[in-house]
């Protein structure tokens, strides 16, 4: 009786490894599975946050590109990676055109994640409280217009931000004037780029502000001066909007 016992307490343990065995297979080929879908953006970020320093990620493997038109599922296909490049490609562009028209004080370019934040100052575009586009502010538009309709596919939106600045330090300017000069002078720039541009029109806003987002004091002109300002905000096709006061405050205007 007691070695059948034994033969039996063999057998249970024999079931006991088998049972081990297989669940180390199926967490094996679940580990397979769930490599086989890496995101090669999101990879490259992981790698670069263990090494910030290094200048190309040469841990990430391309594999060759077999027949076919099927995408590997979790991969950038080649649609994506264009327009991740296009977009990359549109502030380095458009600051080209900047330092080739002799505007970099005048423009103020900005690269965040997922959009281009550019500023100009009132002087480029609007003499005075006018809010007709001046002959050499419609040139260097005409050329941001020329390289956004390079990438049109890859904005999401162009909006157009007019801003005005208070005349008085202590004296708030007047509601109707205020308002709608800023409104005005971004309804021209978000309809020349609707001209001049394949980017969808509903794609293109005008907001005015008038003076009430400013990003510098109004105690001296030279602070004044700062305020009286278009913008033009382009988001990434895929990006997430955030609201102005966030974008400014990633400029380190707040």
């Amino acid at each position: 009786m007691g070695k059948r016992k034994k033969a039996e307490e063999g057998g249970a343990n024999w079931m006991d490894t088998y049972g081990d065995l297989v669940t180390l297979l199926l967490c094996f080929f679940v580990l397979l599975y769930s490599i086989s879908t890496v995101d090669q953006a999101k990879w490259i970020k992981i790698v670069k946050s263990f090494n910030p320093d290094a200048k190309e990620v040469s841990q990430i493997v391309n594999s060759p590109s077999m027949d076919g038109d099927d995408d590997v599922p979790g991969g950038l296909n080649e649609s994506e990676d264009m327009t991740m490049d296009e977009f990359d490609e549109l502030f380095e562009s458009l600051k080209k055109a900047v330092a080739e028209a002799g505007l970099e004080s005048e423009v103020e370019l900005f690269q965040g994640e997922g959009y281009t934040f550019i500023t100009f100052r009132d002087n480029v575009f609007f003499d005075g409280d006018s809010s007709v586009i001046k002959e050499g502010g419609q040139s260097i538009l005409g050329q941001f217009c020329s390289i956004m309709s390079g990438v049109s596919d890859s904005i999401k939106e162009i909006q157009v931000l007019g801003h005005t600045t208070q005349a008085e330090p202590t004296v708030v300017n007047e509601p109707v004037g205020d308002r709608v000069l800023s409104s005005e002078r971004a309804a021209r720039v978000a309809a020349f780029i609707q001209t001049r541009t394949n980017v969808a029109p509903e794609n293109i806003v005008a907001i005015g502000y008038g003076q009430f987002r400013p990003i510098a004091s109004f105690d001296t002109e030279e602070n004044r001066m700062k305020n009286r300002r278009v913008e033009l905000l382009i988001t990434k096709s895929d990006s997430v909007e955030q609201s102005l006061e966030k974008y400014y405050e990633e400029m380190g205007r707040q």
